[in-house]
């Protein structure tokens, strides 16, 4: 697959149309290889990625429950109840966490951040590449502080997506139009909008 077709064809696949197998080692091997080589000013590698297999996935769920219970003490039982089971749709899901230096002379936290997303959009690109499902996804885990904290993540560290991976059921999606709105594309003329 070409970059383009890639990049043109790249689906949101929600994990109700994912299956196993999801990817292998040697798959996750270079879709990690692809996140690596985003744009990343400075080379600080500002991300890192968890990554959650077999039973792992049902822990991770326990860990989603309990701390959006922790922080959430209201929070409805069925809600508590989807997301223990959140991380069971998929065959695998990779936690992408930006790892940030707020402090840094140089290179301010934004772009830490947009070095880490375009990690994770490289990683979704090279699993579509490869033939695999996949879906960035946050929701209320990614911004609990009992999730982190069970995560063990730094004061530095944010969840900045939980990708679902899998492989596609059979079926058409519906379409998607990529056509760019004319208005979110403006030749600048050197003069005030």
């Amino acid at each position: 697959m070409d970059a383009l077709e890639a990049l043109l064809g790249r689906r949101t696949v929600p994990p109700a149309r994912m299956t196993g197998p999801g990817p292998d080692a040697a798959a996750l091997e270079r879709m990690f290889a692809a996140a690596a080589a985003a744009p990343d000013h400075g080379r600080l590698r500002p991300w890192r990625f968890l990554l959650v297999e077999g039973e792992a996935r049902r822990a991770l769920g326990e860990l989603f429950a309990r701390g959006l219970a922790e922080d959430r003490p209201d929070l409805d039982p069925a809600e508590l109840a989807r997301q223990r089971e959140a991380p069971l749709r998929a065959p695998v899901i990779v936690l992408a966490v930006a790892v940030l230096d707020p402090d840094h002379p140089k290179i301010p936290e934004i772009e830490q951040i947009a070095a880490a997303a375009a990690a994770i959009q490289n990683l979704l690109l090279a699993a579509h590449a490869l033939g695999f499902a996949g879906k960035w996804a946050t929701g209320r885990p990614a911004y609990s502080e009992g999730v982190r904290r069970g995560l063990g993540l730094g004061p530095n560290e944010r969840i900045l997506g939980i990708l679902y991976l899998g492989t596609p059921t059979a079926g058409e999606l519906p379409p998607v139009d990529r056509a760019m709105p004319a208005d979110r594309v403006v030749r600048w003329t050197g003069t005030p909008a």
